[in-house]
């Protein structure tokens, strides 16, 4: 599956269309590995009059390439030439070649923070953002894709298991691109945060063919994520076949409500999956809550006040209670076992969620407790360290006012973790520049 050898022009630093940027974690994570760079971003957080994720972006990288405008309007100008659809973009175009496309997008639809049979999927009012990928992958043939998002997504919606993704990869066969995928938790290989989340990498690659041997190889340990992340698997892989017809995909794929089948590892080549799930193989340090813990003075606004500490204590811990679903009136009863109070500071923190910030009492956000017992919240640099961004990055905007420790915490619940994009982005790089492809 080798390519010809690039040129001296092509081995220079890739050029990066990020979406849905937040604060930039893709971005860093990417130019960290030395080797792409980004000269067109998108942030726009729908329903938000002051777009702080968008300006602390460009606090951060500036303004030159961004764009702070609803995606969908933007692409309604930028590809379809709709002069009354937006303005202020015509002062960034979408460029017209692009060798790597990025985003991590909006999940809140089929999140692990929502019920399974409430997650509306790519049919919810933000995975619909998946077409303006879709659009841009139409529109411009970018040479490679890395997505990131929750690993529900390989399992929404609740009636037909594994539908939207295999609309995905059905949209991505269509244009002829190979697709990888891989469900990665941060702790598994050494960072210092228990985050999973699918990482969906494709390359454009139209007319290659695989077997089965090939694919269980390229998914153990000469794929691009295989490399990037050791894993073993003494499963037996699994072959699904996935209609390059996205209408086709959506209305028949899974229809019986069967358990999905996507495993945590895949490789999608014509109208073949091959998939099979796989375990982690690191055997390197392991980063711990304690090794991202402050060790200045904290404001007291950040300890737990005594009144409060009987709520904590009964939000973290287990509990069942009978419950109706408002739409059915059906009865239940809901349990949740308990979550550590304080956290341990011996092991990778928990996921950080968009609710992680503010003092009232909640089951998400982390506690930790101080020499001499106080207990008290993580400070935003913490969450920023947990998150493998640099100390302060989203303390100011692009004004120089400082951004709220709440929308701060926001921020790093939105975020991803910046080591693993770099990882990615390293091994994508040697590959595009030795001229092999994804294979």
């Amino acid at each position: 599956m080798a390519r010809p050898s690039l040129s001296k022009k092509q081995v220079e630093p890739g050029n990066v269309v990020e979406l849905f940027a937040g604060v930039g974690g893709f971005r860093l994570g990417l130019e960290k590995s030395g080797a792409w760079a980004v000269h067109w971003s998108n942030q726009w957080e729908p329903g938000s009059s002051k777009q702080e994720a968008s300006s602390c972006y460009e606090a951060n990288f500036g303004s030159s390439g961004h764009v702070c405008e609803d995606i969908s309007r933007y692409l309604d100008w930028a590809l379809d030439g709709d002069e009354t659809a937006i303005a202020e973009a015509k002062k960034v175009p979408l460029p017209a070649e692009i060798d790597l496309l990025v985003g991590g997008f909006p999940c809140q639809d089929y999140s692990v923070a929502k019920s399974l049979k409430h997650s509306d999927g790519l049919a919810g009012k933000k995975g619909v953002l998946w077409w303006d990928i879709n659009r841009i992958l139409e529109a411009r043939r970018p040479r490679y894709v890395l997505l990131e998002n929750v690993d529900r997504l390989l399992k929404s919606p609740s009636k037909q298991r594994g539908r939207d993704f295999a609309v995905m990869l059905s949209c991505f066969s269509r244009l002829g691109y190979v697709v990888q995928w891989r469900v990665l938790n941060a702790a598994d290989y050494g960072f210092p945060q228990r985050r999973r989340r699918v990482f969906v990498l494709a390359e454009l690659l139209p007319n290659a063919v695989v077997n089965a041997d090939f694919a269980r190889t390229t998914l153990l340990a000469t794929g691009v994520l295989a490399r990037a992340y050791k894993v073993s698997s003494k499963d037996d892989l699994q072959e699904v076949t996935v209609s390059s017809n996205p209408v086709k995909t959506s209305t028949s794929f899974n229809s019986s409500g069967t358990l999905a089948p996507w495993g945590n590892a895949g490789l999608l080549v014509g109208d073949t999956a091959y998939t099979l799930n796989v375990s982690p193989t690191y055997a390197g340090k392991i980063k711990t809550l304690r090794d991202v813990l402050f060790k200045g003075k904290v404001s007291k606004d950040f300890y737990l006040e005594d009144t409060s500490l009987e709520t904590w204590e009964y939000l973290k811990g287990a509990k069942k209670a009978p419950r109706v679903d408002k739409q059915t009136g059906h009865e239940y009863l809901y349990s949740e076992g308990p979550v550590a109070f304080p956290d341990s500071l011996d092991k990778p923190s928990r996921t950080i969620l968009t609710s992680e910030g503010g003092s009232a009492p909640s089951r998400s956000k982390h506690v930790v407790r101080k020499r001499g017992g106080r207990l008290r919240r993580l400070l935003p640099v913490e969450l920023e360290r947990l998150q493998g961004f640099p100390d302060d990055w989203t303390k100011y905007d692009a004004h120089g006012r400082e951004i709220p420790a709440t929308k701060r915490a926001f921020f790093m619940g939105n975020a991803l973790v910046v080591g693993v994009v770099q990882k990615i982005g390293k091994e994508l790089a040697r590959r595009r520049n030795d001229g092999s492809s994804l294979l």
